[in-house]
């Protein structure tokens, strides 16, 4: 690098008056490398020459303002904030993540401590009755968690006491280490091993949490059930998981929904089915049969010659949608019941029916009417 005119932009890019753009970029890319500060840890020169490598490549990248260096020199090629070709004052820092895939560091960069890391998000299981999944409950979940510890109110410091500077990182919560690659000197940042990013040193903890600025507890949500919600489905509680450590932002609880099955409705999307027995005679003669729904009585009507499977639609009784427009369906079928131990009085009717039907059936005591009675017994 040219040192006998510093304020020569051109001769510190080491390109003639004449250069491209392209000329000009290629050279800033290969003098970056060369005089990147992480690259020459033991030259205390090595952020000056950077800076001003980097402040003559905003200028002469820029057409206006090479346009007004070239004739005012660098006093009148110099742009208010927010003007050069980085889009702010503070434009050096994304320099830095141009070449080396990372903040600034101490030049304005992005690459500051990242604060405290957000608090993990929680599970937990709720078995809910069958009715209550359908109409909405509240159920309450206990679950063991991370608090924010009131002794320190979340700073991890002894009370009196305060958080110091990281000496290992200086504050910005990343270390940097140079290595040797292929395509020459690559840094690489990294969180800092001995403040874990925060870019603070504890140097005296708070006795009740250690440090860590929360506690382990078990905590106790009552959770709103909405009605119509499906076994497997999941709630999600913003802000009810652990909280972070040193006042780091809480996660989420996912409460998982298990609903138990029912004696005689089941579930099928939106609608509920269940089956009816009906009486041979009040399948071939007609009947009106209470059914028993989940929240009240529905009266049935059966028609005259009802086969067994016979399904019934009982609209808008089923399970309501979760955004509350609307119900599903009941659908009912009717199972016709054969007589399985039908008294002698019921025998005879029923042989004077097949008579009259002209149905042939089994003769009394025969064996086939006899293994028919054991079947059914």
């Amino acid at each position: 690098m040219s040192a006998t005119a510093p304020t020569d932009y051109y001769a510190l890019l080491g390109v003639t008056a004449d250069a491209s753009a392209d000329d000009i970029k290629r050279a800033y890319r290969r003098l970056a490398r060369e005089h990147h500060p992480d690259a020459n840890p033991d030259d205390a020169g090595a952020e000056a020459r950077f800076k001003e490598i980097a402040v003559a490549y905003e200028t002469l990248s820029d057409p206006e303002r090479r346009r007004r260096y070239d004739l005012f020199g660098p006093e009148g090629a110099a742009g208010g904030p927010g003007q050069g070709p980085f889009g702010s004052a503070g434009g050096l820092g994304d320099i830095f993540d141009m070449f080396f895939g990372g903040g600034g560091g101490g030049f304005g960069g992005p690459s500051g401590p990242s604060g405290p890391p957000r608090g993990v998000d929680l599970e937990a299981t709720v078995r809910v009755a069958f009715a209550d999944a359908v109409f909405g409950t509240e159920e309450p979940v206990t679950v063991r968690t991370a608090v924010g510890c009131d002794t320190c109110e979340g700073s991890g410091c002894a009370p009196g006491t305060y958080p110091s500077r990281c000496e290992e990182c200086g504050g910005a919560g990343q270390v940097r280490r140079v290595r040797q690659s292929l395509l020459g000197q690559m840094v690489t940042a990294s969180p800092c091993p001995r403040c874990a990013g925060m870019g603070e040193w504890i140097e005296h903890r708070c006795d009740d949490c250690g440090g860590e600025g929360r506690q382990v507890v078990e905590r106790t949500y009552t959770i709103d059930v909405p009605a119509g919600i499906d076994d497997g489905q999941s709630l999600r509680l913003t802000g009810r998981g652990a909280v972070g450590p040193r006042g780091g932002s809480a996660g989420d609880l996912y409460v998982h929904i298990r609903v138990e099955p029912h004696e005689r409705f089941e579930r099928r999307g939106l609608d509920l089915h269940c089956d009816l027995p009906v009486a041979m005679v009040q399948a071939a003669l007609g009947a009106e049969l209470a059914l028993e729904l989940l929240d009240g009585t529905e009266q049935i009507t059966v028609a005259p010659g009802t086969q067994s499977g016979t399904e019934v639609r009982l609209r808008g009784r089923g399970v309501p949608r979760v955004d509350g427009r609307g119900r599903g369906d009941v659908r009912v079928r009717l199972v016709v019941e054969t007589p399985t131990k039908p008294s002698k009085d019921e025998e005879a009717l029923l042989r004077q029916l097949a008579e009259l039907q002209g149905h042939p059936v089994a003769a009394p005591g025969s064996k086939l009417f006899t293994k028919l009675r054991s079947a059914f017994s």
